[in-house]
């Protein structure tokens, strides 16, 4: 296969399989055979163990391991058109490198394939630039954030430590499904082979998710190897359920376009919780709005801190949790990354967990702080399934243990995690009523400007938990949908009579709370198109969704539509299972479909688009919607 298609895990330059499959042998897997409640019982072992729109140039992130600055994929780069760009517009910006986009499953996310010999680089710089372009990079190489251990040294400390007991008379994590996001998963192992479902290979595109370097096996069972099964090594949420992404090569070492194809999979495939232990994510605009994406279906991203022991100027986000590792003292380890960026801490030295081969080994590195940390969002997700994700990553916070100076800070984030009380929380908690509708304004084009073709639209949205979607309406009719800060739009006002027109931006929060912008009019100047002639039916397509799985309490839908006499005179239709939903003129219209309500199983998108003459055509996508 071509190596330039190759995902990547995050550890440190010398990790190597055999580094966390030392221990495999069915000797060292008898002796280490002991109930859960045995495991977690062992404490006298000794231990020691948010973004802006882009114009400058793209991010090329920090390399890996030996790999250095220029650790990147060769071949594409990764872009976010504004929300309602049309796909010819887009299309149009790519040719002129050479460049082929292909969405991201659901997502507003493309990878752009370009031609041989062409300079990453020098075309990421170019289009970062571009106007109708909301976010450009690199698609940067990033390795799992494992350190080598002894695989002899270690035991379930970190369990006692963070409450795990008193967590487990509450819940066990059944009903949720972690996505592992690694090298894939021993399925055949027996500590992990009653908890798998189905999952993908991002790397080779096909359904085969054995573990290819060992680091996700090792992964996966801090956060979720078998409870109560009288063998192996103790879990976190050892009832949780398992849905193994492979996104990695033979080396474990993967890449963003591959992290954040297999977040939207995990959201769109019903998982709640996903992992994603390599280095550099929080720095990746692209996994950034793949989290959100996630986030905005209901689900967390939990990801590691990295293991360069100094301090990392990545951003600080909202979007995902990263995780810093503590020893058995409350301590940052010394090879742990810190920095603005971290959200929590948790045990991440020295963690007995399952390896590839069937064995198990004590492993070190905050790529295992981060799943015992995803381990216990699923516990509370379990413990309250209707909690929002958002409060469960407020209680995840506030019960954490005050570690470093008070408050967050820049080593433990907002605390060392507590299962233990966070699980207290999440069941004393009753679903917090949000009745804050959002701020929103739409800060350009200003009142009284003239526009013609495409126009960027700016629009400034806050809320006091946090805004899911801002709508922009052209004259009454939606004509995009954006989910991702900052909300940007590009709208064809090709699709417009010359005159005034009004726009408006709605913005909404999870709780469905809403509110509308002032209107600001502009005025629409655009050429005429004489057609003289127009026996040509127009085209219309349904670009998001695509055919597949969607789930969540909301799918936008987007539509574009072209003619032979221009846009002014398309008018489209959407149909959901046969009925009429929206019309709208112009050559796009965008649809916010919430399916909280609506059944599991098959569902069809229609559409319709007409043009002035009365030539007409059509188009379906069928979606399965998962509960």
């Amino acid at each position: 296969m071509n190596t330039n298609n190759q995902p990547f895990p995050a550890g440190s330059s010398g990790d190597s399989a055999k580094e966390i499959t030392r221990s495999t042998t069915r000797g060292v897997s008898r002796i280490f055979s002991l109930p859960r409640c045995i495991a977690a019982a062992i404490l006298t072992c000794s231990v020691g163990l948010a973004p802006s729109i882009s114009n400058a140039e793209p991010r090329a992130g920090k390399g890996s391991g030996g790999n250095g600055p220029e650790a990147f994929a060769k071949g594409r780069i990764l872009v976010m058109p504004r929300a309602g760009l049309p796909e010819k517009e887009l299309g149009k910006i790519l040719n002129a490198y050479g460049g082929k986009g292909r969405k991201m499953g659901q997502s507003d996310l493309y990878i752009v394939d370009l031609p041989p010999n062409a300079s990453e680089k020098a075309i990421a710089a170019q289009l970062a630039r571009h106007p109708e372009l909301k976010s450009v990079e690199l698609d940067q190489m990033v390795p799992p954030n494992m350190i080598p251990n002894d695989p002899y040294y270690g035991s379930a400390w970190h369990l006692p430590k963070i409450g795990a007991s008193s967590a487990w008379d509450i819940s066990e994590g059944a009903g949720v499904t972690i996505a592992i996001l690694d090298s894939g998963v021993d399925s055949a192992h027996l500590d992990l082979t009653g908890r798998m479902v189905t999952g993908w290979n991002f790397y080779d595109n096909n359904s085969n998710t054995s573990d290819v370097y060992g680091h996700g096996t090792s992964v996966a069972g801090a956060a979720a190897a078998a409870s109560n099964n009288s063998m192996g090594v103790a879990s976190v949420a050892g009832q949780a359920k398992i849905m193994p992404l492979r996104i990695t090569d033979l080396n474990g070492q993967g890449y963003y376009s591959m992290i954040a194809q297999a977040i939207i999979y995990a959201a769109d495939h019903g998982a709640r919780v996903a992992n994603a232990s390599f280095r550099g994510l929080p720095s990746s605009l692209t996994v950034q709005n793949a989290a959100q994406y996630m986030k905005n279906k209901g689900g967390l991203v939990i990801v590691s801190a990295g293991n360069t022991g100094i301090q990392e100027n990545y951003p600080q986000t909202t979007t995902m949790i990263p995780v810093s590792a503590t020893g058995s003292n409350d301590v940052k380890t010394s090879w742990s990354s810190y920095g603005s960026y971290i959200a929590m801490a948790a045990p991440g030295a020295g963690i007995w967990t399952t390896a590839r081969g069937g064995g198990y080994g004590s492993v070190s590195g905050t790529s295992f702080s981060s799943p015992v940390t995803a381990g216990v969002v699923a516990l509370m997700m379990a413990a309250k399934p209707a909690l929002p994700n958002t409060q469960i990553e407020s209680l995840l916070y506030s019960t954490a243990v005050d570690l470093g100076v008070a408050g967050r800070d820049a080593y433990y984030g907002h605390g060392r995690v507590d299962a233990g009380r966070a699980l207290q929380a999440a069941v004393a908690a009753t679903s917090t009523a949000d009745t804050q509708a959002p701020s929103v304004s739409v800060s350009t084009p200003i009142a009284g400007a003239t526009v013609s073709g495409l126009v960027s639209v700016n629009v400034s949205a806050t809320d006091n938990v946090g805004v899911t979607r801002v709508e922009l309406k052209v004259n009454n009719t939606t004509v995009a949908i954006d989910s991702s800060a900052p909300f940007a739009f590009a709208w064809d006002s090709a699709g417009m009579p010359n005159g005034m027109a009004n726009l408006v931006a709605y913005a909404f929060d999870a709780a469905g709370n809403s509110k509308a912008s002032a209107a600001v009019g502009v005025n629409v100047a655009n050429g005429t198109v004489t057609v003289p002639s127009d026996t040509t039916s127009p085209v219309v397509k349904i670009i998001n969704p695509v055919a597949g799985s969607v789930s969540g309490n909301n799918v936008p839908i987007s539509l574009n539509a072209t003619d032979d006499s221009g846009a002014p005179g398309i008018t489209q239709r959407l149909y959901i299972d046969g009925v009429l939903k929206a019309t709208g003129t112009g050559s796009t219209l965008g649809y916010n479909w919430n399916i909280r309500k609506i059944a599991a199983g098959t569902h069809v998108i229609h559409a319709t688009v007409t043009d002035a003459a009365g030539n007409a055509s059509s188009t379906s996508v069928n979606v399965t919607l998962i509960k």
